[in-house]
């Protein structure tokens, strides 16, 4: 079993801030899974999303042209591991409103399919890596900011999934390890959505994940009627971004769907996700920071 013990000592950096405006649009609608289908899409049809790749590099603008037209403030956080250049997307808004709440994904995909007979392909990552980007984007567009008491945080980590010999002497969660190393303020919450797009979506609650907050959100989706997604009990215990933030002290998360057969195969393609499956996600986690903790 993995266990609690940070595995790098990441060189310090200063997020470097990109032009961006005060939210001013599109923050008053419901999730909508089709348009968050559409974002796990555009990511897969750029590519597996290797580190330093083009495919890589063209997902990590197409994140922050998304989010900075919507008006979050977006930092790049740089940091190398093994001579490896890894950039974390953090967006921020409602500014000072509150203790701040961390939402956070992976957006690099594994660089071999380990669990296939083709273990030198890469990972097409429609599920992992591109669902949870995905439910983040589309909730970039429709949070409703005045609705909720708290600072908000979008953080997209880079170098999550490359350990066990994908990049050599690289570690998993290397992204979410570097920025919970260097936080200059303490997140109030930290949740992690990975592998969060499962046709067949079934999610249980994650062993290391902080067992209040896990069964806050769990309340919330069986109040929203999703409760045979959404099972109050623990199945797997996974060394995930949620990791170095428990290490911290944080209160922290992974909603995972950890029973999927394609999972680090070259059939993690996009046909065994479906739009349903990322509207359920999001509507869980917009309903928890507009309604229950936002109230």
């Amino acid at each position: 079993q993995p266990t609690l013990t940070n595995t790098i000592e990441p060189p310090t950096s200063t997020p470097k801030p990109l032009p961006s405006q005060t939210p001013t649009n599109g923050f008053v609608e419901a999730f909508d899974g089709a348009k968050a289908y559409e974002h796990l899409i555009s990511q897969v049809d750029l590519g597996p999303r290797v580190p330093e790749s083009n495919a890589h590099n063209n997902t990590r603008d197409l994140i922050i042209q998304h989010l900075s037209d919507l008006g979050w403030v977006v930092e790049e956080q740089l940091f190398q591991v093994e001579g490896i250049q890894g950039r974390n997307i953090i967006a921020k808004a409602n500014l000072e409103a509150g203790p701040i709440i961390i939402l956070g994904a992976h957006y690099d995909t594994r660089s071999i399919s380990d669990r296939s007979a083709e273990s030198d392909l890469p990972v097409p990552g429609a599920n992992d890596g591109a669902s949870g980007v995905a439910v983040l984007l589309e909730l970039a567009r429709t949070l409703n900011l005045e609705n909720i008491n708290q600072e908000i945080w979008l953080v997209f980590f880079d170098l999550e999934d490359q350990g066990k010999g994908a990049i050599p002497d690289l570690d998993y969660i290397e992204g979410s390890a570097f920025m919970a190393s260097n936080l200059e303020v303490i997140p109030e919450a930290v949740v992690v959505v990975d592998m969060v797009g499962d046709s067949d979506q079934r999610f249980f609650y994650e062993g290391y994940s902080d067992p209040e907050l896990r069964q806050v959100i769990w309340s919330v989706a069986d109040d929203l009627g999703y409760g045979e997604y959404f099972i109050p009990e623990v199945s797997y215990t996974i060394r995930d971004d949620h990791l170095p933030f428990l290490q911290k002290g944080i209160p922290a998360i992974t909603i995972i769907d950890f029973d999927y057969p394609y999972w680090h195969t070259i059939e993690d393609t996009v046909d065994k996700t479906h739009p349903n499956s990322l509207d359920r996600v999001g509507k869980v986690l917009q309903h928890w920071l507009e309604k229950d903790i936002g109230d």
